[in-house]
C-alpha cells in the first residue's frame, strides 16, 4: 500500500506540471493580454499617459519577458506560496482566493450533505421498490434533475422569489450582514440564505446519483452473496444495507474523490455568477474572461491538485470498505 500511494504521488506532482504548462498556455493563446485591453479602455475614455501606464505595468508584471521565463518565475514561486498578483485586482491572488475560501468550504459542503442525503435513500428505495409507483416518480424526478441545467433552475427561482414572493435570494447573507464581524445572528443570516443555493447546486449531482445507486443496487442484489446472506435468515433490511449497498456504493465514492474536492474551490460557477455568492467558481470565470493569467492558472492548479488527492482518498476509502479491493 504505501508503495503505491507513493506511485501515485509521483504520477500527481508529473500531472500538476503539466497541467499548470498546458493551462498557462492556453490563457497566453488569445491574441494580447490583459493590460492589452486596459490600453484599449484608458484610450477610449481619451487618457494620454495611457501608453506610458501600460508599459510600466507590463515590466511591473514582467509581461515583456519571454513565454518560458513567465512561466518558470510563476512556478517557482508558486512553490514558495506565493501565487503572484492579479491584474484586475491588483492584489495578491493568495489574498483574493482566501477571501473567498471559507463560504466556497461552506456552500460545497451544504451541496454535499444535501446530494448524499438525499440520493442514497431514494436511490435505495427505488431499487428496492422496483416499478413500483414511488419508483417511477423517483425516476421522472431524477431525470428533470437531470436535464435540467443548474444556472436556468437558479433564473427561475431568482425570478420566481423577487417577482411573485418579493424576497432577496441573491448572496449569501442580507444586506446588514454583509460586512459585519461574525457572530451568532451573522451566522443564522447565514443558514438562512445558504439552502437555496445548495439546493440548486445539489439537483443535478442528486439525480445522476439516484440512478447510479439504483443500477448498482439492482445489479448487487442479484450476486451470490447477497443470496447467501439471505439463505442465512439474515432480515431483508441488514441483507440490503450491511452487504448490497455496501458494494453498490463504490461508484459513489469514486465520484466523491473526483467530484467533491474540485467542487470546494470551482463550485458551481454559473449558479454563483447567478445568484451573486461570494464563491471562487465568479473568480475563476472572471480572470479567464479578463486573461488575469496568475489568478487564473492559480486556480487551476487548485483544482488539479483536489482532484488528485480526491481519487486517491477515494481509492484509499475503496480499499477500506471492500474486501475484494484489499485482497487484490
Amino acid at each position: 500500500m504505501v508503495n503505491y500511494i507513493l506511485r501515485r504521488l509521483g504520477y500527481a506532482v508529473i500531472m500538476i506540471v503539466l497541467v499548470s504548462f498546458v493551462g498557462f498556455c492556453i490563457i497566453k493563446l488569445p491574441p494580447g493580454d490583459f493590460l492589452t485591453q486596459k490600453l484599449e479602455q484608458l484610450r477610449a475614455r481619451g487618457d494620454r499617459s495611457a501608453e506610458s501606464q501600460i508599459e510600466a505595468l507590463r515590466a511591473k508584471y514582467g509581461l515583456d519577458r519571454p513565454f518560458m521565463v513567465q512561466y518558470t518565475t510563476w512556478a517557482v514561486n508558486f512553490l514558495k506560496g506565493d501565487f503572484g498578483e492579479s491584474f484586475q485586482y491588483e492584489r495578491p491572488v493568495k489574498d483574493l482566493l482566501g477571501e473567498r475560501l471559507t463560504m466556497t468550504v461552506v456552500l460545497a459542503l451544504a451541496t454535499l450533505i444535501i446530494t448524499w442525503v438525499l440520493a442514497i435513500p431514494l436511490g435505495v428505495y427505488s431499487a428496492v421498490r422496483q416499478y413500483s409507483l414511488g419508483d417511477q416518480i423517483i425516476t421522472t424526478i431524477s431525470f428533470i434533475g437531470i436535464g435540467i441545467p443548474g444556472f436556468l433552475l437558479a433564473l427561475i427561482i431568482l425570478f420566481f422569489a423577487i417577482v411573485v414572493l418579493n424576497q432577496d435570494v441573491l448572496g449569501l447573507f442580507s444586506k446588514e450582514y454583509i460586512d459585519a464581524p461574525w457572530s451568532v445572528g451573522k451566522v443564522i443570516d447565514l443558514l438562512k440564505h445558504l439552502w437555496i443555493p445548495a439546493l440548486i447546486s445539489a439537483v443535478t449531482g442528486t439525480g445522476g446519483l439516484i440512478r447510479i445507486m439504483r443500477g448498482n443496487l439492482l445489479e448487487t442484489m442479484g450476486q451470490p452473496f447477497v443470496e447467501a446472506a439471505r439463505a442465512r435468515g439474515l432480515r431483508n433490511r441488514d441483507v440490503i444495507w450491511k452487504h448490497a449497498v455496501r458494494v453498490a456504493i463504490n461508484p459513489l465514492i469514486v465520484i466523491l474523490g473526483s467530484e467533491a474536492l474540485p467542487g470546494i474551490i470551482g463550485g458551481n460557477a454559473l449558479v454563483s455568477i447567478v445568484l451573486n455568492l461570494p464563491t471562487i467558481g465568479p473568480l475563476f470565470v472572471d480572470s479567464l474572461r479578463r486573461l488575469d493569467m496568475y489568478l487564473a492558472g492559480t486556480c487551476i492548479v487548485f483544482f488539479t491538485i483536489l482532484l488528485l488527492v480526491g481519487n486517491l482518498l477515494a481509492d484509499l476509502v475503496l480499499a477500506w470498505v471492500d474486501p475484494r479491493i484489499r485482497l487484490e
